[in-house]
């Protein structure tokens, strides 16, 4: 497995405590939000300031945009970016509390800090926009901060290697459940398509040898398979730059960390990931 993969793992298990935890959902109804999508479009988006909802379903790729435009931007009207993003530290702080505890994270965090100042930003709007935001200096809010700008700018490298595919958001769905043997009605759900729209990304990919009665084709495994490859290699320079040693050392003190989250974390026992952080981490290191 690539450093890039195996670094994501544990990184974006550190940040997913952020947008779905009891916390965040209290943070944001206590800020006004009306329903968790507007707490979660709103957070996110909040780095890239008070935008227009074409720039978060651009930027977030495979959403609807009518859930997108539900939240954006009736959620800049409730609050500004700038609470927003102090509510989302709020919220971020208090899971990592209830499911860590007071666990020393500092060398964690200055090791992943030193990777995120080095994440490419050059085409990558939220890993750019995440990375100029200021530093916590609470250890475990700034390896929280330093996961986000990771995990936003591989985002970023992913949503480019998808478009060099050809594959449009609702497509790209599809052809992931169809890959992971995920629930497609769960993933229409999540993200907002209707069986309609399902349904003419099927019939898309079929026409492209891809899907075949909604079974992945043995080019559509290799489509995705190439995607993920230049998702990692995309991702690659942080870890090149902390080098071969330190990134080990972060990747021991991180695996406890993710262990205890993925263990506690509910948004994580189902998501559209598909990510059991628990056995995939057991299996790794």
């Amino acid at each position: 497995m690539p450093t890039s993969r195996a670094m994501w793992l544990l990184f974006e298990t550190y940040h997913d405590v952020t947008y779905f935890t009891p916390e965040s959902r209290a943070a944001t109804d206590a800020l006004g939000c009306k329903g968790g999508w507007m707490g979660y479009f709103g957070m996110r988006a909040a780095p890239l300031g008070a935008v227009a909802p074409e720039m978060v379903v651009s930027s977030f790729y495979n959403f609807h945009p009518w859930m997108v435009r539900r939240a954006i931007p009736d959620a800049w009207r409730v609050a500004s970016p700038e609470q927003y993003l102090e509510t989302r530290l709020e919220g971020a702080d208090g899971a990592l509390k209830r499911m860590l505890g007071d666990r020393d994270v500092a060398e964690a965090a200055e090791l992943a800090l030193e990777a995120a100042r080095n994440a490419p930003v050059a085409g990558r709007p939220l890993g750019a926009a995440n990375a100029i935001l200021d530093v916590p200096e609470q250890p475990r809010l700034k390896l929280w901060h330093a996961t986000t700008v990771l995990r936003e700018s591989r985002g970023d490298g992913h949503v480019a290697a998808l478009v060099a595919a050809s594959l449009d958001p609702v497509e790209t769905l599809v052809l992931f459940a169809a890959d992971q043997g995920v629930d497609p009605a769960y993933m229409r759900v999540a993200r907002g398509w209707s069986e309609e729209e399902w349904s003419q990304a099927e019939g898309r990919l079929a026409d492209r040898g891809l899907v075949r009665d909604g079974t992945i084709t043995e080019a559509g495994a290799a489509l995705r398979a190439d995607v993920e490859r230049r998702t990692d290699e995309a991702a690659e320079y942080p870890w090149r730059a902390l080098g071969a040693e330190r990134t080990r050392r972060l990747a021991e003190l991180m695996r406890p960390l993710a262990l205890a989250l993925g263990e506690q974390n509910q948004a994580m026992r189902q998501n559209p990931m598909a990510l059991d952080v628990v056995k995939e981490l057991s299996e790794l290191f």
